[in-house]
């Protein structure tokens, strides 16, 4: 084609787009939401609020509630004194500090007056407590009759634990036999915890030529204890809180508290009564 000629040029014709209708065939998955009944809510919180308070009275009101039970005038070191025990003492080791011996003599001006006093000298076969040597003097001079205990350690070598002891303690006449505080059992089954204590005790007895005083709680005893040949012994019983001894078997103490508050020592100490009279605790005594 020759010559100044327009030249059209047709668009070609767009195609609709047109929407594709959603499949009816898939369905939305819808969640689930359940609901709590609220009867089921109510009850749920009724039964936490009950245990978390029946834990809360247990472990920390149960084991005070002593201090607001009615003494019947027997009250003294801030708790109630057992009934019918005429013969009063405490136990005391390095965590009750510096005691004022001046002071505690003036228990004697109470209605319980503090008459005997157990000191700590030994743990294991090796840690000496670092207040016994001073106490042990100081108890003599003040009037006290005196006694001291070892905590064995199920650990260590029961000779070497009586050995130690015996270096360490030179009683007198006039002392409370030795004790042997029992509170562990270590990785021993009963059967060779028993056989150690027996070591221990065979050997104390020998050399002090007295019975050892044996020092645990009534449920230790009840389990751990039970042979026979441990029953020869003095038992100083360890149950607080309560207003009598639940062992049936024969005690000569009884640790009743360990929160006591005694004039000249600055913190709590425990409280013990003995199974008698005071003419009983001297001829307990070693001669």
């Amino acid at each position: 084609m020759t010559g100044p000629t327009a030249t059209l040029r047709r668009r070609a014709p767009q195609k609709k787009v047109v929407a594709k209708p959603r499949s009816t065939n898939k369905r939305r998955r819808k969640k689930s939401t359940r609901t709590m009944p609220v009867w089921f809510r109510n009850l749920l919180a009724i039964v936490v609020v009950f245990v978390f308070s029946a834990g809360f009275y247990y472990y920390f009101i149960r084991p005070y509630a002593y201090r607001w039970k009615p003494c019947h005038t027997r009250k003294e070191y801030g708790v109630c004194i057992p009934c019918c025990y005429d013969v009063h003492g405490i136990d005391v080791s390095h965590y009750q500090g510096r005691i004022d011996w001046a002071k505690l003599i003036l228990t004697d001006q109470t209605d319980f007056p503090i008459q005997f006093i157990f000191m700590k000298a030994t743990e294991g076969s090796a840690l000496a407590d670092d207040t016994f040597e001073q106490n042990f003097t100081l108890a003599r001079k003040y009037g006290f009759i005196r006694g001291a205990y070892h905590f064995f350690s199920p650990k260590a070598d029961a000779l070497k634990q009586a050995n130690f002891f015996i270096r360490t303690v030179k009683l007198r006449s006039g002392d409370l036999p030795p004790v042997l505080d029992v509170e562990l059992t270590g990785r021993k089954n009963k059967k060779e915890l028993q056989e150690s204590l027996k070591i221990w005790l065979n050997r104390v007895e020998a050399h002090y030529g007295v019975k050892p005083i044996l020092y645990t709680s009534y449920k230790f005893k009840i389990k751990y204890l039970d042979d026979p040949s441990f029953d020869v012994y003095p038992y100083w019983i360890a149950h607080y809180y309560v207003d009598s001894v639940a062992y049936k078997g024969k005690w000569d103490f009884w640790q009743h508290t360990d929160v006591g508050t005694v004039k000249g020592i600055k913190q709590g100490v425990d409280l013990n009564v003995f199974n008698g009279s005071i003419e009983d605790l001297r001829a307990l005594a070693i001669q």
